[in-house]
């Protein structure tokens, strides 16, 4: 029997809708309020895989989720891009006249704070979930506090959408990934696309002769993303996405550079979403 998805957030978030959309429309799924509950989730066999966003297309990288699949030694085995529309939800009846706060995950609100700008009535308040402020809405039936959240939720919880795709960018992707234990084996067959992570000296060219060596096995470099190593100085861990189009190139590339630089782990192979 296939045990249920972890996700951050609950039914009606966004890692729920990259859930559904993934796996299943009626997938199970874990509720956790943080990352690291998602992962406890994982590790002590609560569920098999994890939905973990990983990068968005205007707030860039999610540097703690990086730190930890590293440290727990997960692995990546797929990714989701969802093009992300915030909507204005509340209880029915209301107007945005209305409505004296609005409650919801930073991320969101950072998001549509251009919109605030032209109700200069209504409170920011941060969140944990942009669902779960649907959900306590809903449930408790409170006036005069609104939500920043997905259609989902808005049906998901019976509230109106006062205000539609109020985010600032129109265009707002953040890019999931699912994430599983390594112990596993994968089938090679049709990956194009692999997760890595190594450390370098901070010298000069260092960087450059990694990268060298990509080009060399006709790898794309799509992502490369530095994190200074707090116990040791002038060091750095670098975490890069790379394409190809034979895994024979990736398995060639990634054997000499798992030589020339230190601390070399592959944080997942697996199929590009944009191919």
């Amino acid at each position: 029997m296939n045990k249920p998805i972890a996700i951050q957030g609950i039914k009606g978030s966004f890692h729920h809708e990259v859930a559904q959309l993934f796996f299943s429309a009626n997938t199970d799924v874990v509720e956790c309020m943080t990352f690291d509950g998602t992962v406890d989730s994982l590790l002590k066999g609560d569920s098999d895989y994890i939905v973990m966003a990983l990068e968005n297309s205007i707030a860039g990288s999610i540097i703690p989720n990086y730190a930890l699949i590293d440290r727990h030694n997960l692995s990546i085995v797929g990714e989701h891009y969802l093009d992300i529309q915030h909507n204005f939800l509340a209880l029915n009846g209301q107007t945005i006249a209305d409505i004296k706060e609005v409650h919801s995950h930073p991320m969101a609100l950072l998001q549509c704070k251009v919109f605030f700008k032209d109700y200069p009535h209504i409170k920011l308040v941060e969140a944990k979930d942009t669902a779960d402020v649907a959900k306590q809405i809903s449930d408790k039936g409170i006036k005069g506090i609104a939500a920043i959240a997905s259609k989902n939720a808005a049906e998901l919880y019976g509230l109106e959408i006062l205000a539609e795709s109020i985010q600032t960018i129109k265009h707002n992707e953040t890019r999931f990934v699912i994430v599983k234990l390594q112990n596993f084996e994968t089938d090679k067959k049709g990956l194009n696309k692999a997760s890595i992570k190594f450390e370098l000296d901070h010298k000069r060219g260092s960087l450059a002769t990694i990268l060298n060596v990509m080009s060399d096995c006709k790898l794309n470099l799509t992502k490369i993303q530095s994190l200074p190593k707090i116990e040791t100085p002038w060091k750095y861990a670098f975490f890069v996405d790379v394409t190809f189009e034979d895994y024979k190139y990736y398995e060639k590339a990634s054997s000499i550079m798992e030589i020339m630089a230190e601390n070399f782990k592959v944080l997942g192979e697996y199929k590009n979403a944009r191919l």
